[in-house]
């Protein structure tokens, strides 16, 4: 049998003790590049919060999702032994920690930021970019990602609520927080992001970002753009408080 000697163990402690904080430093260089993007471009940002509201109408039953070349969803697996029990316990956690932020305000003092909020949008995202954070490290149904809000008048309604993923994440990494079977997470891909030295005025949002027709690296390149092949890691939408059991888990 090897024996790991005094100096290998030594290195392998101080690898396990480094790992963690590499990780983490990596999480939250990632959200505050989200930040950054999501304030410079704002068009870009509105698309995608665009995209993601539409399952809460049921459109994302009724698209063809693998034509949008934007856009990624898991596919639905097979029911296994306990998925629906897994993801009502969810639901349930996480509706009983939503009950508080029915009033906006308190969510905006337990640190949930309005991405946007003087962009008109179908659902306005919360996002407390702690929760973020953490959550590329474990699962929690009580503290998402993103609260989910429609705008009524001068104020908002909690409809919902998002969890995030790492973006190296593996579906069955995916599957042991919300089951595949049950809810499909999506990402957003190829997206090509305008030249640095063009404003959001001069940019053709019709060639650039989420909604774009360039969605290849080359032809991002061609067009002077920075391609990013996924932004803003895997999300799932999920409506606690809808009375239909085939809109909880919207997709």
């Amino acid at each position: 049998m090897r024996l790991t000697t005094p100096i290998t163990f030594a290195f392998l402690l101080c690898a396990a003790a480094l790992a963690p904080a590499a990780r983490a430093q990596q999480s939250q260089s990632d959200m505050s590049e989200m930040q950054r993007e999501t304030e410079q471009y704002p068009e870009a940002t509105k698309t995608a919060n665009d995209a993601m509201s539409q399952d809460m109408a049921g459109g994302m039953r009724g698209m063809d999702m693998s034509a949008n070349p934007h856009m990624f969803l898991t596919e639905l697996r097979p029911k296994e032994s306990g998925d629906d029990r897994r993801a009502e316990e969810i639901v349930e956690i996480l509706g009983k920690s939503l009950a508080k932020y029915k009033d906006y305000k308190a969510a905006i003092a337990d640190g949930y930021q309005i991405v946007l909020p003087k962009v008109p949008q179908q659902l306005y995202h919360f996002t407390n970019y702690k929760n973020a954070v953490a959550a590329a490290f474990i699962f929690n149904p009580a503290h998402p990602t993103s609260l989910l809000y429609k705008k009524t008048g001068d104020s908002y309604e909690l409809v919902g609520a998002m969890f995030t993923a790492p973006k190296n994440a593996t579906e069955q990494q995916l599957n042991d927080r919300v089951p595949l079977s049950v809810a499909r997470w999506h990402e957003h891909v190829n997206f090509c992001m305008p030249p640095k030295t063009a404003t959001p005025a001069q940019v053709d949002w019709k060639k650039f970002g989420l909604a774009g027709s360039i969605a290849s690296e080359d032809a991002c390149a061609q067009a002077g753009g920075r391609f990013v092949k996924q932004i803003f890691g895997w999300m799932v939408h999920v409506y606690p408080f809808a009375t239909d059991p085939d809109k909880v888990w919207a997709h």
